[in-house]
């Protein structure tokens, strides 16, 4: 007895398939009435979802060492007795391509996107990427709804009216905008290669390509401007400095030739003491003017040092076909999703969940 207990309890719950066909067929008519309906909600949903189109941009940063044109302009720079460092020494650089993601999330660079210009084939003149999100995209149908409802309590001007951008004060439409192309534009970075993707999602294929291509080009941009913003602001002084050298240098060359043309015959030491005086102040603006002219090509070489070089692996095409919405596997799951939750409720109406509650008792 003792063993035919233990050999009970160490069953495992089964369900019967026979017990529960027939509670299926009981509630046939439910299943006729439910699946069909989900089945024909589903697919009018999907269809209120406009399609889209993906352009799918890669790009790998290189090495901005041992470059023929930087090795030129260290060499001339060497000449001057100039040392500008290791040209192929790797600088510490606090954006690297995992926080690219994060920039391209950035409210300076999303909005730097507003003013891109794109243009549809059936458009007759071209606008920018915050005018068609605004005016042009496709929504769903509640979505349209809703704001067909509160569009009632403004004017069309108001629609229109460009507002000016304020990074400190962006307006809930400037905020709405930025949202959608953070959800459009999605930037990747292969943790191993370094190879950069960004995908543009748009309702429009040109637009998509148009967007990817100019993506990659702001892209590019910001990190050129970024890893060379000290270097260029190192070489505008350098540039200052040279030219005020330069004028120095001219203004003291002029002083001494007028001192000696007017002088060409005095004997007297005080002439020629003072002839000399000028001649090593001139000498020494020249020195300073040569010595901040080497500086000058060591500032130039370091920008170009500086500057990142990308290789695009794939550019921005317009995209064949769509991408989505996959309609056909969307009413599917739902469909399916429906039938295990009618099956479910049935289950539970006819006490065929007792057994396996049961077993695990």
């Amino acid at each position: 007895m003792e063993e035919e207990k233990r050999t009970q309890r160490t069953e495992t719950p089964t369900l019967e398939l026979g017990k529960l066909w027939l509670a299926m067929k009981k509630y046939k008519k439910l299943y006729y009435t439910v699946l069909p309906l989900t089945f024909v909600v589903v697919w009018l949903l999907t269809l209120c979802y406009p399609d889209y189109y993906k352009c799918k941009v890669t790009l790998v940063p290189e090495s901005s060492s041992g470059s023929n044109g930087m090795g030129s302009l260290l060499s001339l720079a060497s000449s001057f007795g100039v040392n500008v460092g290791n040209a192929g020494g790797k600088d510490a650089d606090a954006i690297t391509p995992d926080l690219y993601p994060d920039l391209m999330k950035s409210t300076d660079f999303v909005t730097s996107l507003f003013d891109i210009k794109v243009q549809r084939d059936d458009d007759r003149q071209p606008m920018t990427y915050f005018e068609y999100l605004r005016d042009c995209e496709r929504r769903p149908l509640w979505e349209e709804a809703q704001q067909g409802f509160f569009g009632l309590f403004s004017s069309d001007d108001d629609k229109k009216k460009k507002e000016k951008l304020d990074l400190f004060r962006l307006t809930s439409q400037q905020r709405s905008i930025m949202g959608k192309i953070v959800s459009n534009v999605v930037c990747l970075v292969d943790q191993k290669t370094n190879i950069i993707s960004i995908d543009v999602k748009d309702q429009d294929p040109v637009v998509a390509a148009i967007v990817a291509d100019s993506v990659r080009s702001m892209l590019q941009k910001s990190l050129t401007d970024y890893r060379t913003s000290k270097a260029r602001h190192d070489l505008a002084y350098v540039q200052n400095l040279h030219k005020e050298a330069k004028q120095s240098y001219e203004r003291a060359c002029d002083l001494y030739a007028d001192y000696v043309d007017s002088n060409r015959d005095a004997v007297l030491e005080s002439v020629r003491q003072k002839q000399s005086r000028m001649e090593n102040e001139m000498q020494l603006r020249y020195n300073n003017y040569n010595a901040l002219s080497a500086q000058l090509l060591a500032a130039i070489a370091k920008v170009q040092e500086k500057t990142p070089a990308f290789t695009t692996l794939e550019r921005a095409t317009v995209p064949p076909g769509k991408a989505g919405p996959n309609r056909k596997l969307i009413v599917i799951v739902f469909t399916f999703l429906a039938f295990v939750f009618l099956t479910g409720w049935v289950m539970y109406k006819e006490s065929l969940f007792k057994p396996l509650l049961r077993g695990f008792n």
